[in-house]
């Protein structure tokens, strides 16, 4: 059996390299993702609150008065 040139062991090690870094990318750019996604649902959660909030605010206002 033929041994390798140390060249083709040192592109071996560099696509291995370049392949883990791909995957930890992935890996944060799947967690951005899920990040910007809570965000948003937590957006609109407040936005609803609020105008729960004003709702209320108006109908004890008429009630005060």
């Amino acid at each position: 059996m033929a041994k390798k040139s140390k060249l083709t062991q040192v592109a071996v090690k560099i696509g291995t390299a370049m392949g883990k870094a791909d995957r930890g990318v992935q890996k944060v750019a799947r967690a951005g993702s899920l990040a910007k996604k809570e965000l948003d649902d937590i957006s609109k959660q407040l936005d609803a609150l609020k105008r729960q909030l004003q709702k209320t605010a108006k109908r004890l206002k008429r009630a005060l008065s």
